[in-house]
């Protein structure tokens, strides 16, 4: 994926600078809310704190908070930059934290180099944090900033430097050796690079089996042996009495080399003079010691790692620090030992040998993995990391006597860390990889709008589709060049200068001649890039089209009509809305088309949405609601939704669905469960039909402009081709999701 340093720059800087917000949990809108949340009724739990100090886990956020703690002195590849150059990395650890783990974090950045004065800081912190997070200081200042905190402090530290790398590489290394049949305690590994993540990727290995003698580590100066006397303690217990003095040397005959040092160091001849079925995890970055595809050609019997993404095998610290984390926590622990880091890493060796499933194979832009020698660890997209690893690490802490709490109900914690990550979110995701999968041609008519032209740039560049912007061919092209993007990732297409003005304008005409239209009236409109795009989409010269953001929505759908009509055996289209709550995704339907709605046309609304909810990998489970809870205000407006529910229930049995209800019983379990047991709903309500127009509208927006959620859509649903309107004033991110879901839709309709 190609980034521009204008792209990274904005996507930090602009509307709400950084990454990161703090967001109360609780209410604080009225004066009684004022009052619970500070003075006097914060009084009570800081009493019942004072009691017993446990119960600061019970009453505050600290069990759920880490600190991310840096002094900016070895920052990504940069080096000792500082602490304010450092806190944008501090922030996205942040955000990977609470991205694949449900995990508040302060980043902390420390103005100092002084190992004393950052355990000190740290020190201090301990009665705000449930964990701390060690993040990019340097060697060999790290180890002694680590090992102090460690015997020093009562809850976790833990430097990802150091062990994230150990414990992702351990694992591939365990099933690396397993797939070439090489024992642990016999191979001869090579380390370049005696760093913080040498040194603890070497220590961890002892523990996983490999001896001591068989590990020969280098740094920049050549090969660590006992006749050298700038080697500090921690890589004295590496050195070895040795004449051997380059990294080529000790290549020779090595089972595995591990590279956590710079770009372009170890050569294919040193490569050639492995031992038989080498294992190379190059892991420098953004360049490996050796490139992925330089190792595959000195060897073909070779498994080869990196750090990057775009080859197989990465090892990517994310698969560990954010699960590591999650399960010391949920049991807090009082430390990370290394019967949990090894549990971190058999849990990630063990996954890598299962089936992966579909959801991760989209992600993955539809690529097969199956356990071999380019796939020996997990994905880091894959969801079930979390729910194997973090129970893994919780149960190691718990036996090991560090955990303060016991886990008793291993699936229930398994369902509570699923819901924690919110699998449910990655709709967009998901429809995204589909894309990516099958890419579509899509005509954009307002092709000239800046907001058009840069979403049909992302959507090009990330292969989700092939975009064509319908305008002036001397304005897109000027606006593109001003952009700094590349012409070819853009078709256009000026209607004045088009050839199929007449064959279009006369499909038109044979397509409504009977309902209005004439031929001149047709010629006419064929020049408004609307009908003409639709037109495009109705004779294949487009698979879909995607309009709206400047107009209204009838201005879309009317010549969508027009030109495409409905699908087979659809007699009513509507329009649906992904609704992206903080916790939950729900679909709403219909929100934009049919005024009122009868119960034919309302089952078929519910039928069309639920069919289509499927499409993102969820699960329908659809309530119809109304302001009567199954009969409890006998109304026609309540009684078209329970007639509705019935003609649902009679043509499609296989859905789960009912009704009528109100809001508030579909979208709380608890009251549906408790209230209305004989509801045929099984599972959480995720699709809400609206009993008309109004209500429907009123309530995406509500929940789009007072209740904080992402709203995705229109998405129409009834047409013969893929059509798609876009909100007035839709963001640029809002038009790339948009079409990977039109994308999907074209598909599916062949």
């Amino acid at each position: 994926m190609k980034i521009r340093v204008e792209d990274a720059l904005e996507y930090h800087s602009l509307g709400r600078r950084g990454k990161i917000e703090v967001i109360p949990t609780k209410p604080c809108v009225t004066s009684r809310d004022l009052s619970l949340a500070y003075t006097p009724g914060v009084a009570e739990p800081c009493r019942e704190i004072h009691k017993n100090d446990d119960d600061v886990y019970k009453y505050t956020a600290k069990g759920n908070l880490v600190a991310v703690v840096s002094n900016g002195t070895a920052v990504l590849g940069l080096g000792d930059i500082g602490a304010h150059a450092g806190k944008p990395v501090m922030e996205g650890k942040g955000v990977l934290f609470k991205r694949f783990a449900d995990i508040d974090v302060f980043d902390i950045e420390l103005n100092t180099h002084d190992p004393k004065e950052v355990i000190r800081a740290v020190q201090l912190l301990e009665p705000t944090f449930g964990g701390i997070n060690l993040e990019d200081i340097k060697a060999p200042e790290c180890f002694e900033i680590e090992e102090e905190l460690i015997k020093t402090m009562n809850i976790p530290v833990f430097h990802d430097d150091q062990h994230g790398t150990a414990i992702i590489s351990c694992a591939g290394i365990l099933n690396a050796t397993q797939i070439v049949g090489k024992k642990l305690d016999e191979v001869k590994v090579v380390i370049n690079g005696a760093g913080a993540s040498a040194i603890a990727c070497a220590n961890l290995y002892l523990k996983a089996g490999i001896k001591v003698e068989n590990i020969w580590m280098c740094d920049s100066k050549g090969v660590l042996s006992l006749d050298r006397n700038d080697l500090n303690k921690y890589k004295m217990q590496f050195a070895k009495q040795t004449n051997l003095k380059t990294l080529a040397d000790v290549m020779k005959g090595a089972d595995i080399f591990l590279g956590l040092s710079k770009g372009n160091v170890v050569s294919k001849d040193m490569v050639r003079s492995m031992a038989k079925d080498p294992i190379v995890f190059a892991m420098a970055n953004p360049d490996p010691e050796i490139t992925y595809e330089d190792g595959k050609d000195a060897r073909s019997d070779v498994i080869m790692a990196t750090g990057r993404s775009d080859y197989p095998n990465q090892v990517n610290n994310v698969l560990g620090f954010p699960f590591i984390f999650r399960g010391a926590l949920d049991v807090r622990a009082k430390a990370i030992t290394v019967e949990m880091k090894m549990a971190a890493v058999k849990a990630l060796a063990d996954l890598a040998k299962e089936k992966v499933p579909e959801i991760v194979i989209n992600a993955y832009g539809g690529k097969e993995f199956t356990f071999g020698r380019d796939y020996i660890i997990p994905k880091p997209f894959d969801p079930r990391v979390l729910w194997n690893v973090a129970p893994a690490v919780a149960k190691a802490a718990m036996d090991a006597g560090v955990a303060r709490i016991n886990i008793d109900d291993w699936s229930a914690y398994k369902e509570e860390l699923q819901e924690r990550l919110g699998v449910s979110k990655e709709v967009i995701r998901v429809m995204v990889h589909k894309a990516q999968k099958a890419p579509r041609k899509i005509v954009y008519p307002e092709g000239e709008e800046d907001k058009i032209i840069r979403a049909a740039h992302s959507v090009s560049d990330d292969n989700i589709a092939f975009p064509i912007l319908l305008g002036n061919e001397e304005i897109i092209k000027a606006k593109i060049k001003s952009f700094g993007y590349d012409l070819e990732s853009f078709s256009i297409l000026d209607i004045s200068k088009s050839d199929k003005i007449d064959k279009y304008a006369q499909d038109l005409y044979e397509n409504r001649q009977r309902k209005g239209m004439s031929l001149r009236l047709a010629k006419e409109l064929i020049r408004q890039p609307v009908y003409f795009g639709s037109m495009m989409v109705k004779n294949g010269d487009a698979d879909s089209l995607i309009g709206g953001l400047t107009t209204f929505y009838p201005e879309t759908i009317r010549p969508a009509l027009q030109c495409i009509g409905l699908k087979d055996r659809c007699k009513v289209v509507s329009g649906m809305y992904i609704v992206i709550t903080k916790k939950d995704v729900y679909f709403f339907a219909d929100c934009t088309v049919n005024i009122n709605p009868n119960a034919e046309q309302l089952a078929e609304i519910a039928i069309n949405t639920a069919d289509i909810v499927k499409e993102f990998e969820i699960e329908p489970r659809v309530a119809m609601l109304s302001f009567s809870n199954f009969g409890s205000a006998v109304y026609p407006e309540s009684l078209k939704v329970k007639e509705a529910v019935e003609i649902v229930h009679r043509l499609r049995p296989d859905l789960n669905i009912d009704g009528e209800m109100q809001a508030d019983s579909a979208v709380v379990q608890q009251i549906l469960e408790n209230d209305f047991p004989f509801n045929r709903i099984k599972g959480k309500v995720n699709v809400l039909v609206f009993p008309d127009l109004n209500s429907g509208n009123i309530a995406y927006k509500l929940m789009a402009r007072i209740g904080g959620a992402t709203v995705v859509g229109p998405i129409i649903v009834g047409l013969k081709k893929s059509i798609h309107v876009l909100q007035r004033g839709a963001t640029v991110d809002d038009i790339i999701n948009l079409s990977a879901i039109a994308v999907v839709d074209a598909k599916n309709k062949g």
